[in-house]
């Protein structure tokens, strides 16, 4: 038996993987900031079934000097439903690890399929996508 074909959407996936990027006054905030972004790939996309960092939607993850965290990310489409979901999701994973966190939702650039890891496209074959 052979595994599903992708959706011709996914054909692209991990063609131009997204880095996010870290910014912190000090290594310090550094290791803090690695840190909530190893915890924000824990977060499963509800949809999609990967994680948010592997899909793809953690453009910059910054750490500033009281230990606020300010994310910048997006969505899989401007018209996703599930922004309120994930930030309660993002806040029960970074509990404990951050004073604050606040989300910056952006469009620019839009996400694409090209954003997702190596880690995703292995998490999407994991899941039966034949890419």
């Amino acid at each position: 038996m052979t595994a599903p074909s992708a959706p011709s959407s996914f054909k692209n996936a991990g063609k131009n993987p997204t880095k996010t990027q870290i910014a912190a006054p000090d290594e310090e905030k550094r290791a803090l900031a690695r840190k909530v972004l190893d915890k924000l790939s824990e977060i499963i996309d509800p949809e999609i079934g990967i994680d948010l960092v592997s899909l793809g939607l953690v453009y910059k993850v910054e750490i500033d000097e009281l230990e606020r965290a300010i994310l910048t990310m997006t969505l899989t489409t401007p018209l996703c439903p599930l922004s309120d979901s994930i930030e309660n999701e993002i806040a029960h994973a970074l509990w404990g690890t951050v004073s604050q966190f606040k989300v910056n939702w952006t469009f620019s650039p839009l996400w694409s399929v090209e954003n997702i890891s190596q880690e995703g496209v292995e998490q999407l074959r994991a899941l039966g996508a034949g890419i």
